[in-house]
């Protein structure tokens, strides 16, 4: 699957938006991949976890026991991801702030696991769920995601694999343009 193969399938769903967005890690933007919407279509989503499946190494493949993602953004993707693996797969919330394993999930001791995630921007819900991962004894092989929207700015101590890399400009609270500064905010993301 290419980059525009990806970017067709945001399009056809209207998941890519225009408008002053307030973005998870707290920096705005004039775009927002909106991956609910691209997700919400099971054969899309199901296209688009096979390609992410087919961007990592066979070898990595060969070597992952389960699926974990963070919950909201993760859940789809990383179930979609399962099914294209033949894994299971689980996800990890944040009842009280900090991510956990819930609703009877959780991994035996070594499991080696990669973490899936929608749309990686500054990295800090996923490094959150790889401790988490790491504190209930599993090992984390890779982080992959849908997006890749680091700029490359973030750096993790596993590989990372994404379909697509989309660097729209992003600004810190004090720093946002006059023209953004001018169009209502929206927070679209899951973290409040």
């Amino acid at each position: 699957m290419t980059e525009e193969d990806v970017l067709t399938e945001f399009r056809a769903s209207e998941a890519l938006l225009e408008g002053h967005f307030k973005l998870s890690s707290g920096r705005h933007s004039g775009h927002y991949l909106q991956c609910a919407r691209v997700l919400m279509d099971p054969m899309r989503a199901s296209r688009l976890a096979a390609g992410l499946a087919a961007k990592m190494p066979r070898e990595l493949r060969g070597q992952i026991d389960t699926v974990v993602s963070p919950a909201m953004g993760g859940i789809i993707i990383g179930h979609e991801m399962g099914r294209a693996l033949g894994k299971e797969a689980m996800f990890l919330e944040r009842p009280e702030g900090t991510f956990e394993f819930r609703r009877g999930f959780g991994i035996t001791q070594g499991a080696k696991v990669i973490l899936v995630e929608d749309v990686v921007t500054t990295g800090l819900s996923s490094r959150e769920a790889m401790k988490a991962v790491e504190a209930a004894g599993g090992e984390v092989l890779a982080l992959v995601s849908v997006v890749n929207r680091t700029g490359g700015d973030v750096t993790f101590d596993v590989p990372y694999f994404a379909l697509v890399e989309i660097n729209f400009p992003t600004y810190a609270e004090d720093a946002i343009p006059a023209e953004l500064a001018a169009v209502p905010v929206t927070k679209p993301g899951s973290r409040k």
